[in-house]
């Protein structure tokens, strides 16, 4: 196993125990670059300002840079450092942290009454249900909430180097289509989304004025959603799969769900790796890093650190302290986490008032192909003795 292998497969978590036994950071000469997979190493690269999102010499990727995916990549607040990092954060995760998360519960219903196959589908309930999620949050029409969903996914496409150019023309098409959809919300004066008079509030504040990367983000806000929640609410159900007993067979209390997809983030993240590019050379630990070093950040193996959490191969619902990577740490930590967690929640509470405890055993999966994303496509039982 290799560690772009590790994220889509079965139990990648041996594998990575194995690499914490040898280093918490090492150079690995057969990939060429350094692999942090301990808690204490994850921690300092994902702090430290000379370790960069980006490349500096490649802040888009080559096979989008020209076209309009590329345009609104370079934008993301994610995807920058400084001043392009800086200023929408501070817009838009004040904006995020102002939602009402009791709330949440009333829209992923009324997302629910719109849908065209009413959550028949687990597809549906991971991709389509939280983008709508968000969608009806920044103050999409409920008309247009799918569209949107179905662009955000063509255009995530553009941020694997595993995609084709079927998928990259999509993905390029998708960004224009949603830069349309945004700039016209955003000149909509009539507008009744809290969240987004939030963000021009916070953004007058800041003296924030830039509607291409507002809408960049906006765009980016949907995308993240789109994978990470749908990996988030995928792995609940794998780990209900793997351990009915984990609720028990009624309807459980919404805590309980909520502590559930807490310990699936840790224990099985959505976001196996992510990676950072050292702008000037420094010290992390022992070690001595290069500029135009790349790191591999192994989120996923920090998790199930014993130095970071106790016994952390054991699915502990009540886990006292817990401590997570899987949305990142540091001055790119998600700002929508608390977010991400409470759609998933509420999606897998929907899920399971809608369909019999014994439809999640009926399925089997397998992962989409990704070399840093763990998102499992179910298929019936059947399908798989075919």
């Amino acid at each position: 196993m290799t560690p772009f292998e590790a994220a889509t497969h079965d139990d990648p978590y041996s594998y990575y125990s194995h690499l914490r036994q040898q280093k918490e950071l090492f150079f690995d000469a057969d990939f060429g670059l350094w692999i942090a997979c301990g808690a204490g190493a994850v921690e300092a690269i994902l702090g430290s300002p000379d370790c960069r999102v980006r490349p500096l010499h490649e802040p888009i990727p080559p096979a989008i840079a020209q076209g309009a995916a590329g345009h609104v990549f370079g934008r993301l607040m994610r995807m920058n450092e400084g001043a392009q990092h800086r200023c929408p954060r501070m817009a838009i995760e004040p904006a995020l942290a102002s939602i009402e998360m009791e709330g949440i519960a009333d829209i992923v219903s009324r997302v629910v009454t719109v849908l065209d196959n009413a959550l028949e589908t687990t597809d549906e309930l991971m991709f389509t249900l939280p983008a709508c999620v968000i969608a009806s949050l920044i103050g999409l029409p409920s008309s247009r909430m799918q569209e949107a969903a179905k662009l955000t996914r063509d255009f995530v496409a553009c941020l694997s180097p595993l995609s084709d150019e079927t998928q990259l023309n999509k993905a390029h098409s998708g960004a224009i289509q949603l830069s349309q959809i945004f700039s016209a919300l955003l000149n909509d004066d009539k507008s009744d989304s809290a969240l987004l008079a939030r963000i021009h509030s916070e953004s007058k504040a800041a003296e924030w004025e830039d509607q291409e990367a507002l809408i960049a983000n906006l765009i980016g806000l949907m995308s993240q959603t789109c994978e990470a929640t749908a990996g988030l609410i995928g792995n609940t159900l794998v780990a209900l799969h793997r351990n009915p007993d984990l609720i028990g067979h009624r309807q459980p209390a919404p805590s309980l769900i909520a502590e559930l997809v807490a310990e699936v983030a840790r224990y099985d993240s959505p976001v196996q790796n992510t990676r950072r590019f050292v702008a000037k050379r420094c010290t992390i630990g022992d070690s001595v890093l290069e500029a135009g070093d790349t790191v591999l950040v192994l989120l996923a193996s920090a998790n199930r650190d014993p130095s970071l959490n106790p016994d952390p191969d054991s699915f502990l619902l009540k886990r006292s302290h817990r401590r997570t990577f899987s949305f990142g740490s540091g001055r790119h930590e998600c700002p929508g986490q608390q977010l991400a967690l409470t759609i998933a929640s509420e999606a897998i509470s929907v899920w399971l008032q809608r369909h019999s405890f014994s439809a999640v055993r009926s399925f089997r999966w397998s992962y989409l192909p990704s070399l840093n994303g763990r998102i499992p496509k179910f298929y019936p039982a059947k399908e798989a003795q075919q």
